[in-house]
């Protein structure tokens, strides 16, 4: 097999890019690709997903476990696994660098491909390269991918120069070329379900890079043993019972979920029945809902437009269906989002307006504690649980008043105004903004909205507690039917 991380020298070297294109490049060789990405991501990964064509998994050193991230790589391994880096090799929240690309390429033993924007470089490219070599002999530099050259004399020289005072070889040199560029925004590329051009524009990438890059090289510098699988005890989890039906939004306007998250809901018996906020009339016949991240503010106008959903969501919310929202789905189930100079109306069903802003409100990592008022069943271990191992380098606390800690990740430019002063809330932020600063995961109903996003990992199994509380909600409506405001749990 092989396995290889994608990394830079820093962030927007075009790591992403090539990561798509190796990925397309690979599959049109007929190579089954599985692909990663470090970090807490949504975007990068649509993309690695449509150019690979299998679920990238996300592995994220501050919020996994190492035995989490060694699983589950393991696990979803294929022939050629990709995992592509966030920011540069070095970089990280952790002084000492325990939470870096570069201590992810250790733990899972990955050659490193180093992608240099070598924009303007010349012979100092070569002292780049020593540095990062010399700066942690543990890591494996098995090659240097050259992006943005100015031509082929640029390319010569730099070839020449990193053959004669390195051992590093190039295994590619992509020139500028602004048909091979992704249009971006605050949180990094276009989302891939926003891009009607996508599958082109992957195919366009793709072809670049296979004429520009060395594949066979690359597959020859970075074959490797399978990892073992790692034998980790069985947390206490909800007993399965009777499949539930819950239906997610899929579409342009809300795709941030994580394929782990999605596994881990059908694993509890979930049955996942996609709609459309944009296009559909009508919710299928569901027993819940969940509505995830995206940018609904940039669909605001086709989101007001589409009035008779909003309505029936509305209703089946306040009528006691079960429901999960995180961010976008969050500000889409308000009353309004102000966007541009222009107010949409929105769902309705919580009674607060998000407004946009220029600069971010809530951005990187939070620390939850869970209040009493959170609705969700509890696994019978989830108060003895420990939480995930923490370092005073890597910023993560421990337990609070034995409350096991949630580790989870933000990032919105929006903020949810005008809430009713007796709002109840699930979660108490330790660590980043939530809502307001100090709460999260508005309760309502059996509505529970946050921004912050949950992962299915460590000491927060979100996606079993959610099945179970819709499965126990119906169960309860059979047992008991009454109106609706006895509905709610």
């Amino acid at each position: 097999m092989n396995r290889m991380l994608i990394s830079a020298a820093h962030k927007s070297s075009g790591k992403t890019m090539v990561s798509i294109g190796l990925c397309a490049a690979l599959k049109a060789r007929g190579h089954v690709v599985q692909p990663f990405k470090k970090g807490p991501d949504y975007i990068d990964p649509m993309w690695l997903s449509q150019a690979a064509g299998h679920a990238c998994r996300n592995l994220d050193l501050y919020l996994m476990e190492r035995d989490d991230i060694v699983a589950t790589f393991a696990r979803h391994s294929a022939e050629v696994n990709l995992v592509e880096g966030n920011k540069g090799l070095y970089d990280g929240l952790a002084l000492d660098g325990s939470n870096s690309n570069a201590a992810l390429a250790k733990l899972l033993d990955l050659p490193v491909f180093l992608v240099i924007d070598a924009r303007g470089m010349t012979r100092g490219i070569a002292p780049l390269i020593l540095g990062y070599q010399a700066f942690d002999r543990d890591i494996n530099i098995a090659g240097v991918i050259l992006n943005n050259l100015g031509g082929s004399r640029h390319e010569a020289k730099l070839r020449e120069v990193i053959e004669h005072y390195t051992d590093v070889p190039v295994i590619g040199a992509i020139h500028h070329d602004e048909r091979l560029s992704i249009v971006e925004r605050h949180l990094g590329l276009m989302p891939s379900n926003e891009s009607h051009v996508a599958t082109a524009k992957i195919k366009q990438i793709g072809e670049a890079i296979a004429e520009q890059v060395d594949l066979d090289k690359l597959l020859a510098l970075s074959q490797k043993e399978p990892l073992e699988v790692p034998h980790k005890a069985e947390v206490s989890t909800l007993p399965i019972g009777e499949k539930v039906r819950i239906g997610i939004a899929r579409d342009r306007a809300f795709g941030f979920y994580y394929a782990d998250d999605l596994d881990a809901l059908e694993a509890a018996g979930a049955e996942l029945v996609p709609f459309d906020a944009l296009r559909d009339t009508g919710l299928p016949e569901v027993d819940a809902l969940y509505i995830g991240g995206g940018f609904p503010e940039t669909c605001a106008a086709e989101l007001e437009t589409n009035n008779t959903l909003r309505a029936q969501i509305k209703q089946a919310i306040e009528n006691g269906m079960p429901a999960y929202a995180e961010c976008g789905g969050l500000m889409y189930l308000s009353r309004s989002i102000e966007y541009q100079g222009r107010v949409y109306q929105m769902v309705g069903a919580i009674p607060g307006d998000v407004k946009m802003h220029d600069k971010p409100i809530g951005r990187g990592y939070v620390h939850l504690k869970e209040d009493e008022a959170h609705p969700w069943p509890r696994p019978n271990s989830y108060k003895e649980m420990p939480s995930p191992q923490s370092s005073p380098a890597s910023g993560r606390g421990g337990k609070r008043e034995n409350q096991p800690l949630i580790f989870a990740h933000e990032f919105h430019y929006s903020s949810l105004e005008n809430l009713p002063p007796d709002t109840r809330f699930a979660y108490h932020v330790e660590r980043g903004y939530g809502i307001d600063g100090e709460h999260d995961g508005l309760i309502l109903h059996n509505l529970l909205a946050s921004y912050t996003h949950l992962r299915t990992i460590g000491s927060c199994y979100w996606a079993t507690r959610f099945v179970a509380f819709v499965r126990r909600r119906q169960e309860q409506r059979h047992l008991q039917p009454t109106c609706s405001s006895e509905l709610a749990i």
